[in-house]
């Protein structure tokens, strides 16, 4: 018997009850010749583990299983199983005593107990065998009735088998991504779209799923290997003259892929703000309603509103889907200068919160409003002052899109005035947006919904057009530090090679830790393809 691999082959020869192991001149660290007895071939599995370019699938490791449909009652329940012993699974309690089902096609069978034969349930089972696999294992699927006592009854049968294990969190992903199925961003992307709650985020998941953001920085990653692989190539044998003209010539890739890199990371935290959920914050002064606001978006009582000035001490958060996109909405403390330390702690939170924010709506109490419109616009950019207080915030308030003015309670004014703050408020220069509603007659309600959507939809962007974005902090560290090293290869691109190709290997080496792929094996693949040493 034979296995190639790479050009390597590995021969089996039978003899005496024995199996010899016939090894080649290159690909494996031991001796040229092992024998092991015919019976004990786990030996010769751990040995050929320790060889380069040898499949997963040769070496013995624990079968895992799990409920993969989530627990709770349901109509029906997906139990997984993965790894060598899934086969014996599915013949002791599927009774398959001679052949396999058709791999990837649903049978009717009884699931039974391995030892006391006990019926347990009467469902589907599927075959999936490697490499065609999630996992890439030999895997199993039993669809099975989806109440309590059915799958609580089929787990424990298969923990009766041998060499079956629970499955820990995440560990059939793992097997995955260890397999080479799966990239560590479509990992990532796998996850989010598990925990998807909104439209929007189950778009961006869904595309970073399919392989967009690791096609993106595997593009990168070829760049960056051609061009360290031409440095080194010039640093060994330039000197010998034994590499043609013109090998050196990668500035323009290096300052190309920077650019691109740049304009990457510009993103504003779009991609990470869609995944987390975009933080808007109620601020403003006591009474102004914005306890009644909370509960209005909500649609709930999720805030004690009374008439009491103060009422609400702490941050009260609750998540909301507008539009499609993950809002967390929080309100505040009322903003004013207080003697009670539990009131003066929830005013510093709420201006904490409101540094923090990525959209402040700032509640005013329209019936406090003078009824000129010049001291309007006064007493608002007063409003704001107070709410932000630095000149530094209120410049920023007015040049962004980070703040809506709501003017509440509208009901309380006669009506033309609410027309004339209509008109005058649409466009107004030196304030942000204004909205106008009333949280006790939902007056204006619909056209705020439609300008806070607006932003925040801005905010996150469209998940689907353009290029795929940043959605993990790590994303964005590891790239900065590949934009760094890419700056020590400009920097010593002219004093030190050697240095230069350091920053690229970096570089190199960051953006292997996104995608979980980079080796120096390709860096001289590149090096023997591209041009001919010794020309």
């Amino acid at each position: 018997m034979s296995w190639n691999k790479r050009n390597v082959t590995f021969v089996f020869l039978k003899k005496n009850n024995n199996t010899m192991l016939l090894s080649p001149i290159h690909g494996v660290r031991r001796a040229t010749v092992h024998y092991f007895k015919t019976s004990r071939w786990t030996s010769l599995l751990r040995h050929l583990s320790s060889c380069d370019g040898v499949p997963p699938a040769l070496v013995d490791a624990e079968t895992i299983f799990a409920l993969s449909s989530g627990h709770g009652k349901c109509g029906v329940a997906v139990v997984r199983i993965s790894g060598p012993a899934s086969t014996t699974a599915l013949r002791c309690m599927a009774g398959l005593t001679r052949n396999l089902p058709v791999p990837r096609s649903a049978l009717l069978r009884s699931i039974t107990h391995p030892h006391s034969r006990e019926v347990l349930d009467r469902g589907l089972v599927l075959w999936f065998p490697a490499p065609h696999s999630f996992t890439g294992e030999d895997s199993v699927e039993f669809h099975i009735h989806g109440g309590p006592a059915v799958t609580a009854a089929v787990l424990q049968a298969l923990g009766s088998v041998a060499g079956m294990r629970p499955a820990e969190s995440g560990e059939f992903t793992r097997r995955a991504f260890q397999a080479g199925k799966l990239g560590l961003t479509e990992v990532e992307g796998l996850g989010d779209l598990i925990h998807a709650e909104t439209e929007a985020q189950r778009r961006q998941a869904l595309r970073q799923m399919s392989g967009e953001l690791a096609r993106l920085y595997q593009g990168w990653t070829h760049n960056l290997k051609r061009c360290l692989a031409h440095v080194e190539a010039f640093i060994d044998f330039g000197e010998d003259e034994l590499i043609e003209d013109g090998v050196l010539t990668q500035d323009g890739v290096v300052h190309d892929l920077q650019a691109e890199m740049a304009r990457h990371l510009q993103d504003e935290r779009r991609g990470e703000r869609l995944r987390s959920g975009v933080q808007v914050v109620i601020a403003g002064a006591t009474n102004a309603g914005k306890s009644s606001l909370l509960n209005s978006l909500c649609q709930r009582p999720a805030a004690i509103v009374s008439p009491i000035a103060g009422t609400t001490r702490d941050v009260v958060e609750t998540a909301l889907d507008i539009g499609g996109f993950p809002v967390l909405l929080s309100d505040t403390a009322g903003l004013r200068d207080s003697w009670d330390l539990v009131e003066r702690e929830g005013v510093r939170r709420a201006r904490e919160r409101v540094e923090q924010a990525d959209l402040t709506l700032v509640v005013v109490d329209s019936s406090h409003l003078p009824t000129d419109i010049q001291q309007a616009v006064a007493f608002l950019q007063d409003h704001l002052r107070s709410v932000l207080l630095t000149q530094e915030q209120v410049h920023t308030a007015l040049q962004s899109d980070r703040f809506l003015v709501v003017l509440n309670k509208v009901d309380l004014l006669p009506e033309e005035q609410r027309d004339m703050l209509k008109m005058k408020f649409g466009c107004i220069a030196g304030l942000p947006p204004v909205c106008l509603l009333s949280c006790h007659t939902n007056e204006g309600l619909q056209d705020f919904l439609t300008t806070l959507h607006g932003r925040v939809k801005t905010l996150c962007g469209d998940p689907l057009s353009g290029a795929p974005t940043l959605t993990q902090a790590r994303h964005r560290a590891h790239l900065q530090q590949c934009f760094a090293a890419l700056d020590q290869y400009q920097r010593y691109r002219d004093l030190d090679l050697a240095l230069a190709a350091e920053g690229v290997r970096l570089a190199l080496t960051s953006l292997g830790r996104i995608t979980g792929k980079v080796g120096p094996e390709e860096i001289l693949d590149i090096i023997f393809k591209d041009f001919c040493i010794g020309k």
